[in-house]
This record gives structure tokens, C-alpha cells and sequence, in this order.
């Protein structure tokens, strides 16, 4: 089966475009908004609407295969791609990406994906943005999965490798900042890790010696054992603190050990993750202070894990933090590895090289990019992948827990 032709459709994702380094720097929220300027290269504000691309695949026979191009929340910050606006991207892939699917074979997923993942573009002399990768790549596999009649996870597993898991991968949802009512929905929905939290300012959110992120572990692990929806739950709590910790602490690896051994036991009996404890500016130097930190715990028998994020953004950064041991736990942000093919890879190194594997991504997605990675989830089986998009959790936990079901009714019937 052949694609016949490639279309795009401008979209709108499930969350914000946030200028992180602004609101490191003091932007205040205002509603909805932020106040200030923003200070990362494209932003037009410090927070602005997300925008996807949805790539589109006409096939020989009539039916038509699909993927979104979309991009972290906070893009350009910490390594990553700059803001991804449809009105700059549209052109480039209409221009240069579709001619090289049009009226190709559709042969297997690895050798479609890579077709755009390593290409250089001819006009900057680089490979594609990232979210660009991200959603081609999609519809390549899931046109390889029309073509075979197979669902995109089974296709994934006939070719990596894997077996298509027998139940639903653990669901993250996060809350955004709306962290007190938020939490009871996924209490209620029985979320397996939860609640992210978005503790990503020191004085209003973190509290100058981490104060405020005691008192939220506090009353959570009380809200979840008043409020359990079944006997047996058990979740593992997640939060995100942006590396706020290194402010607190001015990068004492210590002392940072010591807060999240405190953590540890105010979140008792529920099983503690810290991510992104540090940010440190630049990759190695990132890579150094996660490897100490896991160390230091260790050392001191605390049992929390932390997990790596800034920074750890394509499959080779995954790689060297999993060799370092730097973190407990990496974050595979979908998005930040371009094609789809570098996330399916990382879950399976890291599943080799003993570091848990999160499937995450942004807030800042569609729902055809959680659908499609819920496939990748089933699939290759991680220690938990996120409830995406948006920060309301009802939608986002809906569509990823709805399709990892809909792979498990179908996946020995197809």
C-alpha cells in the first residue's frame, strides 16, 4: 500500500506555551495568565496558546492515518527545540517532508520513521524540529498498522521485541496548580501515581526552606487515606519541584538528600518520587548532581527515588544519565526525542540498564499524541505513563486509561 498524499491541519493542543525562565525569574500568575515579559527567544508572552500540527496521511486504499506535531509546555528551556508555532512549521513540512511519503511504499514502522527522524533539512541543514518528528513519525506507524491490520501496538511489539502488555500501564495524572482539587479527582479515579503538583516557584509554591511542599505531602497522604476508593489503594506519590530544591538549597547535594529523606516520611505509607530536584544549567553538570544525590540517598538508606527531566531530553541524553545513574527514575517527554521510535527505544534501555522507565510528555499535547503513545505504553511497558494532555485530569486520564483498554479488549481478537 502506497501514501498517496500528506495534508496538514493547524491544531490546538491541551494545555500553554509557559516561558520557564520568566517565571523562574518572578512572573507572577494572574488567572489564567502571567504577568511580565517574556524572556525565551519566540515567546510573545509569558504564557501563550498551545499549537500542534496534525500530519496526515492519505492512503492507497481510502483510509487515512494520522499524527500530531506538538511540543513541551515549556519549550526552549533546558536544551530543548524552540516554541513551536504551526504558521512557521506548516510550510516546511508541506514543502520539504511531504515529497519524501508521497507516493512511497508503505513498508515497516522503523524504516518509515526514519525516513523524516534522521533527515537533514536542505534549507537549515539540520534535522527537524523535534515536534515536527514527533507527529510524522506517528503517522507513519500508525499507516504501517492500517496497512497490516494490526493495532500500532502490536506492530510496535513485532518489531522491537516486546509483548503487548496483559494490563493497563500505571496512569500519572497531573494536576497543574490546581494541586488541592485536582488530587481528589485522581483519589477518586484511583490514579496509580499522582499528583505532579507543579511546584515550580520558591516563594509562593516550594517555601523558602520547603515548608509549603511538606504541608501539601501532609494533608495529601491524609486525603488519600480518608478518601480511599477501594481497600487496596496504594499510589505512588510523584511530585515535580523544576529544581526548586537547588534554590532552596543553594545546591548543597546533602542537604537536598536530607529534605527528601524528611519528604520520605511525611509521605509514608505511600511510596515517594521527586523530580527534577536540580537544575544545573547544562547537561553534565545535571548529570553529576543526580548521580550524587541518588548516591547520597543510598547512602542514608532513604528509599524515595528522585527522577531526571531537565536536560535528559533525546535518546542519547537518556542513555548517559541511565549509565551515570543519575536519578532513580527517567522521564522519556515523548515530544523532546522527535520521533516516536527514540521514545520506544528509551523504554527499552532503560528496562535493560535497571532505570525506571516514565513514559511522560507535556500537558501541552493532543489527544491523538496520547492515544498513540498509550500503543507505545502497551507495548514496551513501563514503570508508569502520564495521563496527557491538559492539566485537568478528568480528559487526560480518560483518553490515555480509555485507549490502553481498548488495546487490552482488542489485542487478542486482531
Amino acid at each position: 500500500m502506497k501514501i498517496k498524499k500528506v495534508i496538514c491541519a493547524p491544531g490546538k493542543t491541551g494545555f500553554f506555551f509557559d516561558d520557564q525562565k520568566a517565571i523562574k525569574l518572578g512572573a507572577k500568575n494572574d488567572g489564567a495568565f502571567y504577568t511580565g515579559s517574556p524572556v525565551t527567544e519566540g515567546f510573545s508572552s509569558v504564557r501563550q496558546a498551545g499549537e500542534s500540527i496534525s500530519v496526515i496521511f492519505l492512503l492507497e486504499d481510502g483510509s487515512i492515518a494520522h499524527g500530531d506535531c506538538a511540543a513541551v509546555q515549556y519549550s526552549g528551556a533546558g536544551g530543548r527545540d524552540p516554541l513551536f508555532l504551526a504558521e512557521n512549521f506548516i510550510p516546511i513540512i508541506e514543502k520539504e517532508i511531504a515529497p519524501l511519503y508521497e507516493g512511497r511504499e508503505i513498508t515497516n514502522f522503523r524504516e518509515m520513521a526514519n525516513i523524516v527522524d534522521k533527515h537533514v533539512s536542505p534549507s537549515t541543514g539540520k534535522i527537524y524540529h523535534t515536534a515536527i518528528r514527533y507527529g510524522v513519525t506517528q503517522a507513519c506507524l500508525d499507516a504501517v498498522a492500517k496497512s497490516q491490520h494490526k493495532l500500532m501496538a502490536q506492530v510496535v511489539a513485532d518489531e522491537y521485541g516486546t509483548t503487548v502488555s496483559d494490563k493497563l500501564i500505571p496512569i500519572f495524572s497531573q494536576s497543574g496548580d490546581d494541586r488541592y482539587q485536582n488530587a481528589d479527582k485522581m483519589i477518586m479515579k484511583g490514579a496509580e501515581v499522582l499528583p505532579h503538583a507543579l511546584f515550580n516557584h520558591v516563594e509562593e509554591k516550594v517555601g523558602l526552606k520547603g515548608e509549603k511542599i511538606v504541608a501539601y505531602l501532609e494533608w495529601l497522604r491524609n486525603r488519600i487515606l480518608n478518601n480511599k476508593p477501594f481497600e487496596s489503594y496504594n499510589p505512588t506519590i510523584h511530585i515535580d519541584v523544576y529544581g526548586t530544591l537547588g534554590l532552596v538549597f543553594d545546591n548543597n547535594f546533602e542537604n537536598i538528600a536530607n529534605y527528601i529523606g524528611e519528604l520520605e516520611k511525611v509521605a509514608a505509607p505511600f511510596k515517594l518520587r521527586v523530580e527534577g530536584p536540580v537544575d544545573m544549567g547544562e547537561k553534565q553538570a545535571q548529570i553529576e548532581a543526580l548521580a550524587e544525590i541518588r548516591r547520597l540517598m543510598e547512602s542514608k538508606g532513604i528509599k524515595a527515588e528522585i527522577v531526571a527531566d531537565e536536560w535528559c531530553n533525546t535518546l542519547e541524553d537518556i542513555i548517559d544519565f541511565t549509565e551515570a545513574k543519575a536519578g532513580h527514575m527517567a522521564q522519556i517527554k515523548t515530544p523532546d526525542l522527535g520521533g516516536i521510535n527514540n521514545a520506544i527505544e528509551a523504554v527499552i534501555y532503560c528496562k535493560n540498564h535497571q532505570m525506571g522507565a516514565y513514559l511522560g510528555g507535556t500537558c501541552n499535547e493532543t489527544n491523538r499524541s496520547a492515544e498513540i503513545c498509550a500503543h507505545i505504553a502497551m507495548a514496551t511497558q513501563p514503570v508508569q505513563y502520564l495521563a496527557k494532555p491538559g492539566m485537568g485530569v478528568d480528559e487526560g486520564y480518560m483518553i490515555v486509561f480509555n485507549e490502553m483498554s481498548r488495546v487490552l479488549a482488542l489485542k487478542n481478537v486482531l
